[in-house]
């Protein structure tokens, strides 16, 4: 699977199809105000500035394609914005609209090609989590950021009881960017799609329907996903620091 860097197209697909029902909001979270800026514009950024990123698909729902085509990408200049598709119901459908973009794209250059999956509601993917994972990529085929579980994890049965406790060295909470070959993943994902089942995340999809063994990446416990208000205090905090 190791490759050079040269000899690869690079594309990261960030998703922003969700309604955000935890936020309770009118405004779906990747849309609200962090700072001065929607949350999206600063993953976007980040990408825009990397030298690791070619390209970007943003995935939106169907009534917010001209929103993010007119106030997010045109209004703040991301030059790599490549396409604003439309996502799906759910999580897997946009992902998957993601990555047949990136097909068409493909088919036209014949360019091995590696992919980044990130969730727009991330506003602090950095350049660090970015090549790790890339380089991981690279080499295994697939990445996901994460880092250690910082809480004892219990496993419990239908009724609330204990049953075990997973050895916490073990444990690691799972971030995006999920990043693989664009070959590997656009297999599975149709594999998915034939054979629908529960899936939490990309990696599970690849861990369903490949041999593919997946590498853990240390990422980054800045690089929060804005779910419930709660968050947004959390990720004020995260954004004064950095500044």
């Amino acid at each position: 699977m190791e490759n050079t860097c040269k000899d690869i197209k690079k594309i990261a697909i960030v998703l922003c199809a969700g309604r955000g029902n935890r936020m309770k909001s009118d405004v779906p979270k990747q849309f609200m105000l962090l700072g001065t800026k929607p949350v999206i514009c600063y993953c976007l950024e980040v990408f825009e500035k990397s030298k690791d990123i070619d390209e970007v698909i943003v995935v939106t729902g169907n009534d917010a394609i001209k929103f993010v085509e007119d106030d997010i990408v045109g209004r703040y200049g991301f030059k790599k914005v490549k396409a604003v598709v439309e996502g799906g119901s759910e999580r897997t459908f946009s992902v998957y609209n993601g990555l047949k973009a990136i097909e068409k794209r493909k088919t036209l250059n014949g360019e091995k090609t590696i992919v980044f999956i990130h969730d727009g509601a991330r506003p602090f993917v950095d350049d660090k989590i970015i090549e790790d994972t890339l380089q991981d990529a690279l080499k295994y085929g697939a990445s996901v950021s994460a880092v250690k579980t910082k809480d004892t994890i219990k496993i419990c049965d239908e009724n609330g009881f204990v049953i075990s406790t997973p050895n916490r060295d073990q444990l690691y909470n799972i971030h995006t960017p999920q990043v693989f070959d664009f070959d590997l993943i656009f297999d599975a994902y149709k594999k998915l799609m034939e054979n629908p089942k529960p899936v939490s995340d990309d990696a599970g999809v690849l861990e369903e329907f490949s041999d593919v063994k997946v590498k853990l990446t240390e990422g980054s416990y800045d690089n929060i996903k804005i779910t419930t208000p709660e968050d947004f205090f959390v990720a004020n905090n995260i954004l004064k620091k950095l500044k």
